[in-house]
């Protein structure tokens, strides 16, 4: 696509983003007018007998486990789980159309908070804060939780609570397979100066290079400017009191520069589009035409469902900056998780069923079986995980504890303006411009 095409059908997809969230945003607040949670903030954990639940489901990763436990819940208690599953693509939407129509299933999958926010604003999330002070937390790290909170004058603008509770810990960092990246598990690259001449020196073979999906560039950078920033920056910045044009953030999206410069970008260009992230991943792990790729711990998952003989690959995390101020930490993601319609027929059951899902017993069939890092402070302590989420699992020590996050705004503008940076369109000065309008506008 030539870079005129290519700017007009970006800008095109920059303003159907907008406009569809704006839309979906509008007919969701219209859809509820109670505050979060507040028609059944006392439910308990008694588990009601000859029901039948509901549980939309966004991960595919994890449906086979899901079933699993609910079948295996159901025979227990006699409670009716049914799982449905319609794809990360079309999770959402149909997540919307529920909201719209009033059908809303009676437990539902936790996705970014941006996208949750608008069913947290329009009362379709049980606040789990008094339950959880009550003892559940015991089955979750302290960071999980915190990363889960929503607090006072979040620039989201959510009700302050917690909507979510989750079985998985989510890390970002490095996939990549020695065969094709030269990479060697026992002693990777120090800095990240060494790891883009290792990249580049790979991408001359057919096979090698570095890939990332344009839609998990805003990860990829918030994950490098922690060699330059504190997380009271970072999250200022998605606050909009700190600038996206610092010399930190800066740094972090010369990196994307420099790997460009250097030729270790596979196919110089980085893939954009819906399904960005799973076509990198089907290179990876199916088609195995790329050496390294930038990815989240799920993705471990998704090989094991997709490719589970292929397992010759290893996880590991950012190498460190030479000027670095700081150690790089991994942006923390509660993954996979639950949210309970407090408008549902069955709140106290859909409540002891999510319970008894975040319980350590169930939690490690979830690790073992789904490829998780899992949130429970035993599992992490004693759990033996497979090795190719080892290095992913590390990153989850050090993690980012971030209260706010990036507006819709600012994601796009950095997905769209990295591709840009890539293809030689504009600079890293342009591009910091850009994001920060888009912050600007967020406001």
């Amino acid at each position: 696509m030539h870079s005129r095409e290519l700017n007009r059908y970006n800008l095109r997809r920059r303003s159907a983003v907008v406009a569809s969230a704006a839309l979906a945003a509008a007919a969701l607040l219209l859809s509820g007018c109670s505050a979060s949670g507040s028609s059944a903030t006392t439910a308990t954990a008694t588990a009601e007998k000859d029901v039948h639940l509901t549980f939309l489901n966004q991960s595919r990763g994890q449906e086979v486990v899901l079933n699993e436990l609910a079948k295996k819940y159901g025979d227990e208690t006699g409670v009716t789980v049914t799982v449905d599953t319609p794809g990360p693509v079309d999770y959402l939407p149909k997540l919307q159309a529920d909201a719209q129509s009033k059908q809303m299933p009676d437990i539902y999958s936790s996705f970014n908070p941006v996208s949750m926010a608008p069913f947290y604003k329009a009362g379709w999330a049980l606040d789990l804060s008094k339950e959880l002070k009550a003892g559940w937390s015991k089955n979750f790290t302290p960071e999980v939780i915190k990363l889960a909170t929503f607090a006072q004058g979040n620039n989201l603008g959510v009700k302050p609570g917690i909507y979510t509770v989750h079985w998985e810990n989510q890390a970002y960092g490095l996939i990549s397979d020695s065969a094709n990246s030269g990479i060697d598990a026992a002693k990777t690259p120090k800095t990240v100066s060494d790891l883009i001449k290792q990249l580049a020196a790979s991408n001359k073979n057919p096979n090698g290079g570095f890939s990332v999906a344009a839609s998990l560039t805003p990860q990829f950078v918030q994950y490098l400017a922690s060699n330059w920033l504190t997380d009271k920056q970072i999250n200022d910045t998605f606050a909009g009191k700190y600038k996206w044009t610092s010399d930190g953030w800066a740094k972090a999206f010369q990196v994307i520069a420099d790997l460009k410069k250097a030729g270790a970008i596979q196919g110089d260009a980085i893939p954009g589009g819906q399904n960005d992230n799973p076509t990198v991943e089907t290179n990876f792990f199916t088609k195995h035409s790329v050496g390294t790729i930038f990815d989240a711990s799920p993705g471990v998952s998704v090989a094991h469902k997709t490719a589970p003989d292929y397992t010759s690959f290893f996880s590991m995390s950012l190498p460190k900056a030479s000027d670095a101020k700081y150690s790089p930490r991994s942006p923390g993601v509660p993954g996979k998780g639950a949210v309970i319609n407090p408008r549902g027929e069955h709140v106290q059951a859909s409540l002891a069923f999510v319970k008894w899902l975040t319980e350590p017993a169930q939690q490690e069939v979830f690790a073992k079986e789904a490829y998780i890092i899992p949130t429970s402070p035993s599992l992490l302590k004693s759990a033996k995980l497979p090795d190719t989420l080892t290095g992913f699992a590390e990153g989850t020590k050090n993690q980012q504890v971030i209260p706010n996050t990036f507006s819709a705004q600012v994601t796009d503008a950095i997905n769209r303006d990295v591709q840009s940076l890539v293809l030689g369109q504009i600079t890293v000065k342009d591009l910091l411009a850009d994001v920060q309008s888009a912050q600007d506008a967020s406001q």
